[in-house]
């Protein structure tokens, strides 16, 4: 069957270690993939504004399964926007509050929020991948549909805060790392696969038409789910075992490479 659907993750995987990517050759590809009738998603785990910032010349067009899964945006239209309960809201920063050494981020749909006693430079690291990002004295500033929460901790207690979440608060959220110490607590099957599932849903597009590229571990649903899943070869462990296709590296143009050979129904498209 043909590719009606490209898929993308952006840190290590359509960025580069610079947070930068080849916008000439990708603007060149996209025109093509317009032409054969095949979409683009961005699906990351940041914040819907920063990522819409890398296209400007495009984001009124594609599709954004942002913050995980939790906020789908569609050509500027609000798709789906996911919602975390206020009383389990209240029960999840109970919870961080209790362990020493975990720095948190509450993601919003307008904005997402930072104790104003944070460290300054996590505050500083903070909005490099949030651009609506807010310093709160209390939580009772917020007035925001709250879908996520970002956590970053050193990376040697990651794996144990991951497993201390699952067991206390697994039936309210899911922890997934994104690699480098940062770890999400997202909706419990809300993730990148489900984003794009939804959207599939409305553009009438099978699993089988469907190639997403991913580094990490909030990447693995989406690499199982697709037809053709490619993990970086600078990915994770986990997400290369998802995956049943291997891409060159993030510095590389990995993601831009086999986007030519979809262009060119080349292998394995070909089919």
């Amino acid at each position: 069957m043909s590719v009606k659907l490209i898929a993308v993750d952006m840190d290590g995987t359509f960025l580069d270690d610079g947070k930068k990517y080849n916008k000439t050759r990708f603007l060149s590809q996209y025109e093509q993939l317009k032409q054969q009738g095949i979409k683009f998603v961005v699906a990351s785990g940041n914040q819907y504004f920063q990522l819409k910032s890398f296209f400007p010349e495009i984001a009124s067009e594609i599709a954004f399964v942002a913050e995980n899964g939790a906020y789908i945006v569609s050509e500027g239209e609000d798709v789906s926007v996911a919602e975390i309960p206020a009383e389990s809201v209240e029960k999840i920063l109970h919870f961080l509050h209790s362990i020493p050494g975990v720095r948190t981020v509450i993601c919003g749909k307008n904005s997402a929020y930072i104790h104003a006693s944070s460290p300054e430079d996590f505050y500083r690291k903070m909005k490099n991948f949030y651009h609506h990002l807010i310093q709160i004295d209390s939580t009772r500033e917020i007035n925001d549909t709250i879908f996520k929460f970002a956590l970053n901790i050193s990376d040697e207690h990651l794996a144990n805060l991951m497993a201390d979440i699952d067991r206390e608060l697994g039936h309210i959220v899911t922890p997934v790392s994104s690699g480098h110490g940062s770890a999400d607590l997202i909706i419990p099957g809300r993730h990148k696969a489900n984003g794009l599932r939804i959207l599939q849903q409305i553009w009438g597009i099978d699993d089988s038409e469907v190639v997403t590229f991913g580094d990490g571990g909030n990447d693995i649903e989406m690499l199982q789910q697709a037809g053709f899943g490619f993990s970086m070869s600078n990915a994770m462990a986990s997400a290369t075992q998802a995956a049943n296709y291997v891409a060159g590296s993030n510095n590389e143009e990995g993601v831009l490479e086999v986007i030519d050979a979809i262009i060119a129904k080349a292998k394995p498209f070909d089919v």
